[in-house]
């Protein structure tokens, strides 16, 4: 299971989402309106380059403060968002298939966003652009699965905000005003995306010796599903005289294809043949639910064949065929290769 390739992007997505929240801050003082830069990193790494001596032949060094920072500072599992683990998510991928995907996972993502100012005046513009729109979430839209055309509300939730106004070296040096917001981000992961399969077959082995390492099958109960229509297209012949509903005597123009225990489908009506004598069919009408009609004559006949079964969809209606199977051949299924194999 594990090493089986899957990248979404989601933690990417979950930190670019949380992050555009935060690139339209302004600050507006009397004399000019500026945007506050916002940069991904620790709060650590700005403060270590406002401490370096600023080279007064470049003013840029000197426009450092105010700035936003923000990074993940923790990933954990979020149990009480536990979805089942065994159900799968059903999407179409084209015209005729589907692809799964199992349900996602929840994680919260935690983050810490730093308001670093010079002042308080700018410290607190800043923080008041914030702080109102988290009560004490937010619902940040994400489209997490590429292959799912589908835009997920992300609660983003702030569980404290802290404050710090420190000095460097003597009172008159250099001031940092710090807020540091945490926020928890409750996102979800998505594993394998694969493509949508159908179960064919189901084989149950019944054995009586209590070693199940070693205990041969005795009796074996085979299921498939089966069509209860026509899908291929191929005529088999047609009727050669009209029928009502509860006739159960059909006659065909050709019936040499057609045998005892076939399944034949007129119009939208499934008939079982129980017996045949030269082109003349006793027959079970509406059979497998299906229900019982008047058919006019020449109206076309098909056989229900192996190839109409391979044409089902997961989302038809089917029946079941079913086969019961007895042995004393004290030999074993090998559920890899479904080969019956010598203890």
């Amino acid at each position: 299971m594990l090493g089986t390739y899957s990248y979404h992007e989601i933690f990417r997505k979950t930190v670019v989402a949380f992050g555009t929240l935060f690139n339209n801050i302004e600050l507006r003082r009397s004399t000019e309106v500026m945007k506050v830069p916002l940069a991904y990193g620790p709060k650590q790494k700005f403060l270590a380059r406002l401490d370096q001596n600023p080279d007064p032949t470049n003013k840029r060094v000197q426009i450092t403060l105010p700035r936003i920072s923000f990074e993940i500072n923790g990933i954990s599992y979020d149990p009480t968002r536990k979805v089942s683990p065994t159900q799968k998510i059903r999407f179409k991928k084209d015209n005729d298939e589907n692809k799964n995907v199992y349900m996602p996972v929840p994680y919260n993502v935690s983050f810490e966003l730093a308001i670093i100012s010079k002042n308080q005046e700018d410290g607190l513009q800043i923080l008041e652009q914030i702080l109102p729109f988290f009560q004490p979430h937010y619902n940040l839209p994400v489209k997490i699965l590429p292959d799912v055309d589908e835009v997920k509300d992300v609660p983003v939730t702030l569980t404290s905000v802290d404050y710090e106004d420190t000095y460097e070296g003597e009172f008159a040096s250099r001031r940092a005003i710090i807020y540091t917001l945490q926020f928890t981000c409750k996102t979800y992961l998505y594993g394998p995306v694969t493509d949508a399969k159908i179960i064919k077959k189901v084989v149950t082995d019944y054995y009586t010796d209590t070693n199940v390492n070693r205990a041969p099958r005795e009796v074996r109960y085979q299921t498939t599903p089966t069509s209860l229509q026509d899908r291929d297209g191929v005529v088999l012949t047609t009727l050669s005289a009209a029928t009502d509903a509860d006739d159960n005597l059909i006659a065909v123009a050709d019936a040499s294809n057609i045998s005892k225990l076939t399944n034949i489908y007129i119009d939208t009506e499934l008939v079982r043949v129980s017996k045949k004598s030269g082109n003349n069919l006793t027959v079970i009408r509406g059979h497998e639910g299906t229900a019982a009609a008047a058919h006019a004559s020449g109206a076309n006949v098909y056989a229900i064949t192996e190839a109409d079964h391979d044409l089902l969809d997961s989302d038809d209606d089917f029946g079941f065929g079913e086969l019961k199977s007895e042995f004393t051949d004290l030999k074993k299924r090998n559920p890899i290769s479904g080969a019956d194999e010598a203890i």
